[in-house]
């Protein structure tokens, strides 16, 4: 089972920086390019640019919580939160 993960290609999981704008002040986000494409996923459905929605979650949250701790955190379980709604039923709970 553990060949499956072992032999992902590296590229999937290597770090990149991109620049977010957020309430007006731009700030870096250091993520897996793999996390990057299902943002950009996530985007896209919602009809918005990558920026647009973190910009939107990120102010959800705020609203919510009060604060966003770790802005790269939460993307990152976002993106897996929405993996799993996109995964069959079955695959969940097997």
């Amino acid at each position: 089972m553990c060949h499956i993960y072992a032999s992902t290609d590296p590229e999937r999981y290597e770090c990149e920086t991109k620049s977010v704008r957020l309430q007006g002040k731009v700030t870096s986000l250091r993520l897996e390019k793999e996390f990057w494409e299902v943002l950009d996923q996530l985007a896209y459905e919602q009809q918005l640019s990558r920026g647009q929605f973190i910009s939107k979650l990120y102010n959800e949250v705020l609203l919510s919580k009060g604060e966003v701790p770790n802005l790269a955190s939460l993307l990152r379980v976002a993106c897996i939160v929405h993996l799993q709604l996109c995964a069959k039923p079955a695959a969940r709970f097997a």
